[in-house]
């Protein structure tokens, strides 16, 4: 078979994270050139809530809601372990028959796929993964890393382009440098194994679009950045009879207001925490209400049951809130699952939800001005920044990064614990369609203005991976 056979088409879907109408314009000229493209088009994707990284991918990737496939956030409390869960990776996770093994199944056993970077990677029917992966060393280093599967393509991966830039991945020095790895590296799937489908995830704007904000002129210069990245494997792509599509997974907007849920619950006398060399750890399965914000939506688990509606009334009465889903509401919203919150809490687009709970600073756990994802219950989009109170931040990270080279065991305390830092949010339904996330490709007979939801994109992805190339 032939690369360009018309009756195996192939596809590959670009996740252009945080892409939206807004945003398409001058500062994207070959993005606007795509979507100028004959029969091109540019479908508006009313988000599902919440609207973060792990349940739109699940979504797409199943056509189901969030209630459904089980990922109800990046982030939810384990009723059985008492504990909550961050950025897991297991596709085990994510119920429901996923995009490439609907196509398998209806055309083509021998159809391949190859995730590059989107999330629930590991151990999925993919024939072709790769994602981050750090390894804990025993004496509590952390050593950049990635996976791959087969998992003989990581030495081969490595030397050909190098390490992953970590780093630049998510942190304070997140930026360019990781969506051109990601890049590179599906064209380097591409070139070794030609998927049927090839799955790649390009996050940059999401970072200056979360520290900046969508508002903020330098956000230009991050549009010209990716339009460059998306260019370069576009062409190549297409070159080798490739078909494209690009895709995002939600629209960031400018938010000025954090709102401290669990901090209004500490006053409530609803938090349990332990001390823990002199600082307080957040015992979830001892705390009678606690939540786990994610963005603009948090889940709130209720361990004492009576009083569940005075939690519902004292989050009803919070500057910023727009809803708060009970399981009836959350079963009409398609979001209830044994993972999602006794409560979800919603914020209005300019409020987000924070995991803080200390009241002195002096108190907050170690992890708290750290990077560190898994630890934190909650999402942290602080971690994007370096404290401003540190007056040499890049001499402070060379000495530490020397004690580290020497064999120290060392705290990367980087990281401030000022909520009022972050400019820009996503998770709610954003009250402007230019807001919304997209879905670009060649659809003919779609409207202009088509608007689907969320869990309508699977279907147009698997129409368009079936349609014989014109």
């Amino acid at each position: 078979m032939s690369k360009t056979d018309p009756s195996h088409p192939r596809t590959a879907v670009l996740n252009v994270v945080g892409l939206t109408r807004r945003h398409i314009g001058p500062e994207t000229p070959f993005i606007s050139s795509f979507i100028a493209r004959d029969e091109n088009r540019v479908i508006d994707i009313e988000p599902s809530i919440p609207a973060v990284t792990s349940t739109m991918q699940a979504t797409f990737l199943t056509g189901k809601s969030p209630g459904e496939h089980g990922i109800v956030g990046n982030m939810w409390y384990d009723r059985d372990y008492g504990e909550h869960r961050c950025w897991k990776q297991s596709n085990h996770l994510v119920k429901g028959q996923k995009l490439w093994e609907r196509l398998r199944e209806e055309d083509r056993p021998d159809f391949t796929c190859a995730q590059v970077f989107w999330w629930n990677n590991m151990y999925s029917s993919a024939d072709y993964q790769i994602t981050p992966r750090p390894i804990y060393c025993a004496d509590g280093k952390k050593v950049f890393d990635i996976q791959t599967w087969p998992m003989g393509l990581r030495s081969k991966i490595k030397r050909k382009l190098g390490k992953f830039p970590f780093p630049a991945f998510w942190g304070p020095a997140a930026g360019i440098a990781s969506s051109r790895w990601i890049a590179q590296s599906a064209k380097w799937f591409e070139d070794k194994f030609s998927p049927d489908l090839n799955l790649v995830y390009l996050p940059h704007l999401d970072y200056n679009l979360q520290r900046l904000g969508p508002e903020n002129p330098a956000i230009s210069l991050d549009l010209r950045e990716i339009d460059e990245v998306v260019n370069d494997l576009v062409t190549h792509l297409e070159k080798r009879g490739v078909r494209v599509i690009l895709l995002s997974e939600y629209g960031i907007t400018q938010v000025d207001r954090p709102i401290h849920l669990n901090r209004i619950f500490r006053e409530k006398g609803w938090l349990s925490w332990r001390s823990e060399l002199k600082r307080e750890v957040l015992d979830l399965g001892n705390c009678q209400a606690f939540a786990i914000p994610d963005h603009q939506v948090a889940h709130v688990y209720v361990n004492d049951a009576s009083i569940l509606e005075e939690v519902a009334e004292t989050l009803r009465q919070i500057e910023g809130v727009t809803s708060v889903l009970d399981r009836e509401a959350q079963e009409a919203r398609g979001i209830a699952n044994e993972r999602s919150g006794d409560l979800v809490v919603i914020s209005d687009e300019r409020s987000w939800f924070t995991y803080y709970y200390w009241k002195s600073d002096r108190k907050a756990p170690d992890y708290a001005r750290c990077v560190d994802i898994h630890r934190k219950p909650g999402y942290d989009p602080v971690e994007l920044f370096i404290d401003p109170k540190i007056k040499f931040p890049k001499l402070k990270i060379a000495g530490k990064l020397l004690r580290k080279v020497l064999g120290f065991r060392i705290l990367m305390n980087l990281i401030p614990l000022d909520a009022s830092l972050v400019k820009g949010s996503h998770g709610c339904i954003p009250e402007s369609r230019e807001d919304y996330p997209v879905l670009i490709g060649k659809f003919p007979g779609v409207e202009a203005d088509e608007l689907i939801q969320a869990t309508e994109v699977h279907q147009k992805l698997r129409d368009f991976c079936r349609e014989e190339a014109g």
